[in-house]
């Protein structure tokens, strides 16, 4: 399986732009014969902490604008999760979309959102794509091993891990090597491929992102780092079939 981990300028409010890159990516990907593309935390519509402008932000499953986007920016073979803040009957969420052939596939809720405003969610599915699993974690569920640890019990080989490091300059320096190691931590855990897509630039408060988009193979090891300050596409193939995870293993012997 092909897999593209995509590092973009942070945009915010610009829904329509926004879409129109990832038509213009997902485009790419397709000739490139992407099987799976990640794009980082709540890109269509830009991050915030804020709980108003995420209530503003968000769109739900069923909003006609919503589907006519993805749509347009995923019509074609390869499948893409894309970060966004969702609106549900109970509140709002930090979700991230997974699109194939011009619709909505699936949706994962970050569990544990930093978010103000932004409710937990409960549920860890996990999808297949050619002969292997995938599942989400949304930047911080990589604190908690028991989010990788349920997808990895589910079967997943590869977890994807949207993430949006835009912090003020004291905390962006503090958490980018660390971001990385988390990646690592989680690979090693699960024995599980890990990949992740983060942001670069600035906001208009001053905070920025260095882009800490990496690709980790199952032992730990950083197979893949994109470009710092800048926006960049991480690609490369796994195994055309998903070995045995090691979690898994692990767990069905001690279970028995």
């Amino acid at each position: 399986m092909r897999i593209a981990a995509f590092q973009r300028l942070a945009l915010f409010d610009a829904v329509e732009q926004a879409a129109e890159v990832l038509a213009r990516d997902l485009a790419w990907a397709e000739a490139q014969g992407i099987d799976l593309a990640l794009f980082p935390e709540c890109y269509l519509q830009g991050h915030s902490y804020g709980k108003a402008i995420a209530e503003r932000r968000a769109l739900s499953l069923d909003d006609p604008h919503l589907n006519a986007l993805v749509a347009r920016f995923a019509a074609g073979k390869t499948t893409v999760i894309v970060g966004f803040f969702e609106r549900r009957d109970d509140g709002v969420y930090n979700s991230a979309l997974v699109a194939k052939s011009g619709r909505i596939i699936g949706v994962y809720a970050k569990a544990h959102p930093l978010e103000s405003g932004c409710m937990p969610g409960r549920d860890f599915p996990v999808w297949k794509e050619g002969h292997w699993r995938f599942g989400i974690n949304i930047c911080g569920d990589l604190r908690y091993p028991y989010m990788a640890r349920r997808l990895a019990l589910k079967g997943a080989g590869l977890i994807c891990n949207p993430i949006n490091l835009m912090l003020r300059p004291h905390k962006a320096e503090k958490w980018h090597r660390p971001g990385i190691s988390s990646l690592q931590i989680c690979a090693r855990h699960t024995g599980c491929w890990v990949m992740a897509s983060d942001v670069v630039g600035s906001n208009d408060d001053g905070w920025f992102s260095y882009g800490s988009s990496a690709i980790v193979d199952p032992n730990g090891v950083v197979v893949a780092k994109a470009k710092p300050h800048s926006e960049d596409v991480l690609v490369f193939d796994l195994p055309d079939r998903q070995p045995g995870c090691g979690f898994t293993q692990k767990a069905a012997v001690i279970a028995t």
